[in-house]
């Protein structure tokens, strides 16, 4: 294998990492209202289970309001139940023709408990990041092994490294402005 191969795949390993932590944190509310808080409501529709964007209009008209207007309104009563039996934590209210959730205030004891989410998910792709670096350390020394030039393979290391700070810094950032998101009142 050659330097270019392992970096690639460490690059590669790391930007996933960080892609799979701002996908997580996108569903973590903080007190503003968002399409993603029905990302994991399921409605029956017909037999077969689908997210409410598949049976809705789903829109946020304002920062504590998230409008669901159902395609067919004989689905209003499923997709109530599917919100009210998911457990996110929000209350619908039904006037016939759509259902509004309305986002409450998130007390500073929520906030502080969102705050440790965030952090715990931040920590897990800090390992990711760290174990896609061990892997390509790894794959120099094989590489070595199988004759790759002893300065090539350290040079690789040092690039690695060099990589891992890079991803550290952005995860860092993401982290950062989640928490701000999540602490501003």
């Amino acid at each position: 294998m050659d330097t270019q191969t392992i970096l690639n795949d460490a690059t590669g390993r790391m930007q996933k990492a960080i892609d799979h932590l701002e996908e997580e944190l996108l569903n973590v509310r903080a007190g503003k209202a968002s399409p993603n808080a029905l990302n994991g409501v399921m409605v029956d529709y017909f037999g077969s289970q689908v997210p409410v964007s598949g049976t809705a209009s789903v829109t946020v008209p304002d920062a504590k309001t998230i409008l669901i207007q159902p395609w067919d309104k004989n689905m209003l009563r499923p997709i109530e139940k599917a919100i009210i039996d998911s457990n996110i934590g929000l209350t619908p209210s039904n006037n016939g023709e759509q259902i509004r959730l309305t986002i409450p205030p998130l007390t500073e004891e929520r906030r502080k408990e969102l705050v440790k989410q965030v952090r715990s998910d931040a920590e897990t792709a800090r390992i990711s990041l760290r174990n896609a670096r061990r892997d390509a350390v790894e794959a120099f020394k094989k590489a070595q092994k199988e004759g790759m030039p002893e300065d090539e393979s350290k040079d690789g290391e040092t690039q690695i490294q060099k990589l891992l700070e890079k991803f550290t810094k952005s995860l860092e950032e993401v982290l950062s402005k989640k928490e701000k998101e999540i602490m501003t009142v």
